[in-house]
Parts: C-alpha cells; structure tokens; sequence
C-alpha cells in the first residue's frame, strides 16, 4: 500500500484553472510506479465519481463531463500524481481524493464559484 496526501484545492471562479497533486509517501518507487491511480470527486448529495485515471503504463481515462479540460500525470520521480483542472464550471465543485488500490488520501476541496 502507499500513503497519499492531496493538495492544490481552492477557491476558483468558472474558467480558471487548478493544479490538484498527489504525493505517495511512504513508499519506495518501484511500489509508486505498479499501481493505477485514479482522482474521484464527491460532490454533496451525489455519489463518488472517477473523474480520472491513469495507468503504469501511462494509458489514461476520463469522465465525459470533463474530457477535454481535466490532465492526469505523474512524476515518478517525485512520486506524485497531478490533475490538471481547466476551465472550471460550478459542477466540478466537490472533495477531490486520490485512489491506488485500497489507498486514499484525505481529499482536497474544491470550490467553482463567482
């Protein structure tokens, strides 16, 4: 297992832009480098939802409602994942959590508003 830790959340108006990171402490590279990660969002009242993942490989996927403006990647060297957010619409509030496997982090808020 590995440890995540979120940052990079905030306030934003609509049509800015975010950098969410994911950093996996505890963890030594070969471990960081085999997992799938995944950002989901938990927005009130509504079910947690993918909204991002990406492969050892690199191979990456996206929730249709944000195709087109949200970028996952990772630094192995930094062990750490990103989500690039543009764009930003009132809908993509919500607590964003980073996903390996069994591990979550604590989430980092997010908030689109005028």
């Amino acid at each position: 297992q590995v440890q995540l830790v979120e940052s990079g959340g905030g306030l934003v108006q609509p049509g800015g832009s975010l950098r969410l990171s994911c950093k996996a402490s505890r963890s030594i590279l070969s471990v960081f480098t085999s997992y799938t990660y995944g950002w989901y969002r938990q927005a009130p009242g509504k079910e947690r939802e993918l909204v991002a993942s990406i492969t050892p490989e690199r191979a990456t996927t996206y929730a249709d409602s944000v195709k087109g403006r949200f970028t996952i990647s990772k630094d192995n060297s930094r062990k750490t994942v990103y989500l690039q957010m543009n764009d930003l619409k009132p809908e993509d509030t919500g607590v964003y959590l980073c996903n390996a496997d069994t591990s979550w982090g604590q989430g980092t808020q997010v908030t689109v508003s005028s």
